[in-house]
């Protein structure tokens, strides 16, 4: 008699797995880092380097020591974290810096919740954030990218910071955006963290994402959605006041945040209809940052803040049941 294998579900398997989703993304954000250290060179080199094996040294440590459970570095969550991290973080970062920003992420937004699926808050933007509390001059020391491999760079405001700053000097807002053409922000050619220096290698990267189904666009298109109708509504009120869509879907950490962190599976709704939502309120917490709040950028607190907000959305919308109409 053949013997009958009784399991638990899920019953059907798919040949995905947490370890080859990790992977792909990190495939996908290679684009962004390779073109981040040509530009900034051996300093983007050591803050990716520090930021990823702190991650996954740390990881190490606390399954094994603190929580006695069976490593998970080998999933390849924490190399993502570190990669994300890193690019969220300016060229000259001390490399200290970068390690309590790790220590941030993995201890305390990861491992605290249980570890990977168990987080509420994306764990990079959590330690982007308590360095830019708590570390703001090394966090604002931004590099503006002067040539191959970093060459004759020098420090510089971002395009964000340098239009807040003018506008409340006094400058004209036409003034302020004449320097900056959509063809420089595409490519590479303006300051900013390691993930904003070229918006062409993170959507390609974004794309291969697509290809191989890891994410879906809904979220993506409704930020850039939501971002391209209120600026377009505020530059049309106010033209000398407020910049235009193209100049804030092209700024900032906007194509980073909205196409490879608030897309995250663990921090992000199930649900199609949760998900429009979520990128609603990124896409308009953004805005209202960039617009009214003190900070130029708004996109990482934009993200955790809606974070916050995903057990309700989880709560009120619900994907289809497997095998009903």
């Amino acid at each position: 008699m053949s013997k009958l294998l009784v399991s638990p579900s899920p019953h059907i398997h798919a040949s995905v797995s947490t370890k080859s989703l990790m992977r792909d993304v990190v495939l996908a954000l290679l684009p962004a880092a390779i073109v981040s250290v040509v530009f900034y060179g051996i300093g983007e080199l050591v803050v990716l380097g520090t930021s990823i094996a702190s991650c996954l040294v740390l990881e190490y440590l606390i399954t094994k020591y603190m929580l006695k459970k069976d490593c998970t570095v080998g999933d390849w969550s924490a190399v993502v974290t570190g990669l994300l991290l890193a690019l969220n973080l300016p060229s000259s970062t001390p490399w200290w810096v970068v390690f309590i920003g790790a220590v941030v992420a993995i201890g305390v937004a990861k491992m605290t919740f249980g570890g990977l699926g168990q987080n509420v808050f994306n764990p990079a933007l959590v330690g982007r954030v308590f360095l830019l509390v708590s570390f703001p001059t090394y966090m604002t020391d931004w590099k503006i990218p002067g040539g191959l491999f970093g060459a004759d760079a020098v420090s510089g405001a971002t395009p964000l910071g340098a239009i807040k700053e003018g506008l409340l000097g006094g400058a004209q807002l036409s003034d302020l955006t004449a320097q900056y053409n959509w063809s420089d922000m595409i490519f590479a050619n303006i300051g900013g963290s390691a993930g904003e220096i070229s918006a062409l290698a993170l959507l390609l990267g974004f794309g291969y994402l697509l290809l191989r189904k890891v994410v879906r666009p809904y979220i993506t298109l409704s930020i850039w959605a939501t971002v391209a109708l209120v600026s377009l509504i505020f530059s049309l009120a106010a033209p000398e006041q407020f910049t235009g869509p193209v100049f804030n879907l092209l700024t900032g950490g906007m194509i980073l945040g909205s196409c490879f962190m608030a897309t995250d599976y663990v921090t992000s709704p199930m649900s199609i209809k949760g998900g429009i939502i979520f990128g609603i309120g990124i896409g308009f917490i953004t805005m209202m940052i960039r617009y009214f709040g003190s900070y130029p950028e708004g996109m990482s607190f934009a993200i955790l803040i809606m974070n916050a907000t995903v057990p309700l959305l989880n709560n009120w919308f619900h994907q289809k049941k497997y095998g009903r109409a």
